[in-house]
């Protein structure tokens, strides 16, 4: 079985029999170690894992009259204090991506081979030796663990530990906002790491330093050389001289398949003209398992598909009691999927490096409370890497209001918005509106940002606020840098 035809979308289930029951796979893998032990293949595998252990000195040998934790049981307290670790944002990554476009720079991966047994444990935990490799004549002797074993619930946090230590004494600055970016600087030029549990992303100004980086990395942990970046995190990336390329089109041939819509007619647009939902619309009750998945998996591809982020939010409202209106509106943004499967997003190359940002607002937008919509999207010139549709906690009484509250923005399109942005007064219009709000005007006196205005045709975030005709629909996914690769200069195919 290929990777591409196996459904990774997360499901839940109430039961482990329910999860066996509706399981297509067989399950061939043995369920206990004294099956495991009988195979000679499994046998070879667990020698190299046990190999692995020793090279790295995870373990020694001590006598200890005390009950040995299993990794199911550990106490929090006892066993094991932190566990949490930081993980890279996907938005992170993507600046990342923006960046590398920018400038010209181009993007490779490092893979740590068993990441989580190089965490130094700060805790005494103790464990049995494994059956059949005990130390003969040591056999009522424990482990006591110096460093992480798989299943322990601070390995994870053990790992970050130690790599944060090493890129510290290697020179590298953690980044104030991102605990998993790392910059160097150095005279020759820059580096820029992300960290994503035990994938490692690198990208800079020097082949040198990224090279000394590599070898030290290498010489330093167990890894694999994975070259260019080709796949993160279930994205597809594309590299060449003119363009980075993000993707997922794997996944949507999978998502399209899975609901039977694999080879049904496509339409130009994922929401009709003004689409409005309702929680009651008088339509019958609909499946809610299948519009909970298709839903979730429309949410997944906005990983790279920021033309249907407003949809795939405005379906996530209703997951509880959908009706057959809801799940026509669901399977219409399938069919537009169908038409664009190969989409993604093309950062470019060469591009000016100007931070740019968009926000709009929509005004009571929300047929069941009143509630505004609102959008926003960041690019570097090139492609956006940052973008959000919300509906809004609290209730505008204006579109100005609408519009003020939804933005530190760069580009707005509403001239009131902007003049109580930059009115140092209070006046007594706006005295209704939270003072949590009123941090954009100090940012803009602080100089922090610069508040300009845009054209509401040049407004890119209005895809993210409502449904819109298929001209502005398709021109305002051009500006977000949503494309087929086939329209690119030296496209390749995916």
């Amino acid at each position: 079985m290929r990777r591409e035809d196996v459904d990774h979308t997360p499901l839940k289930y109430k039961s482990v029999a329910e999860v066996y029951a509706r399981c297509n796979l067989c399950i061939i893998e043995p369920e206990t170690f004294e099956e495991a032990v009988k195979d000679e293949a499994w046998q070879k595998a667990m020698e190299n894992e046990i190999e692995m252990i020793e090279k790295n000195k995870t373990w020694e040998l001590k006598n200890k009259a005390r009950l040995v934790a299993k990794s199911y049981s550990q106490k929090p307290g006892i066993d094991f204090n932190e566990t949490f670790r930081p993980v890279a944002r996907l938005d992170t990554i993507k600046t990342l991506v923006a960046l590398a476009a920018q400038k010209g720079w181009k993007l490779f991966q490092l893979d740590v081979k068993s990441a989580f047994l190089n965490g130094v444990l700060h805790e005494e935990v103790y464990v049995d030796q494994p059956p059949v490799f005990m130390v003969k004549n040591k056999e009522d002797i424990v482990c006591r663990l110096k460093k992480a074993l798989y299943g322990l619930k601070q390995a994870p946090r053990a790992w970050y530990e130690e790599i944060n230590s090493y890129f510290t004494k290697a020179g590298f600055q953690r980044s104030p906002k991102e605990a998993t970016l790392y910059v160097k600087a150095a005279e020759s030029g820059i580096i820029i790491v992300s960290l994503y549990v035990d994938d490692i992303i690198y990208t800079g100004s020097s082949k040198a330093l990224m090279m000394v980086f590599k070898t030290k990395m290498m010489r330093q942990y167990e890894m694999t050389d994975l070259g260019l970046l080709h796949h993160f995190l279930g994205l597809g990336v594309i590299q060449t001289k003119s363009y980075i390329f993000l993707h997922q089109k794997k996944y949507t041939k999978t998502l399209l398949d899975k609901f039977g819509f694999k080879d049904c007619k496509a339409v130009a647009t994922h929401l009709a003209m003004n689409e409005k939902l309702s929680k009651e619309d008088g339509s019958e009750q609909a499946d809610e398992g299948v519009y909970r998945q298709i839903v979730g998996s429309l949410l997944y591809l906005t990983a790279t598909r920021p033309d249907i982020m407003f949809a795939a939010s405005l379906l996530a409202r209703f997951m509880h009691g959908p009706t057959r209106k809801h799940m026509g509106t669901a399977k219409r943004v399938l069919r537009y999927i169908q038409g664009t499967f190969d989409y993604g997003i093309a950062f470019e190359k060469g591009k000016e490096a100007r931070l740019i940002g968009y926000y709009d607002s929509d005004w009571s937008g929300s047929e069941d409370d009143m509630r505004s919509t609102s959008g926003y999207a960041f690019n570097l010139g090139s492609g956006v890497f940052s973008w959000a549709s919300v509906k809004k906690s609290s209730v505008a009484l204006s579109i100005a209001e609408a519009e003020y509250v939804s933005a530190t923005t760069i580009l707005c399109d509403n001239t009131s918005a902007i003049a109580i942005t930059k009115n140092p007064v209070h006046h007594h219009k706006t005295r209704h509106i939270k003072r949590r709000f009123h941090f954009i005007r100090d940012a803009l006196q602080n100089g922090e940002i610069d508040l300009l205005y845009c054209k509401t045709e040049e407004q890119t975030a209005d895809i993210f606020t409502k449904a819109l005709a298929r001209d502005r629909f398709e021109y305002l996914r051009r500006k977000l840098g949503v494309i087929s690769p086939k329209h690119l200069e030296g496209s390749v195919e995916i």
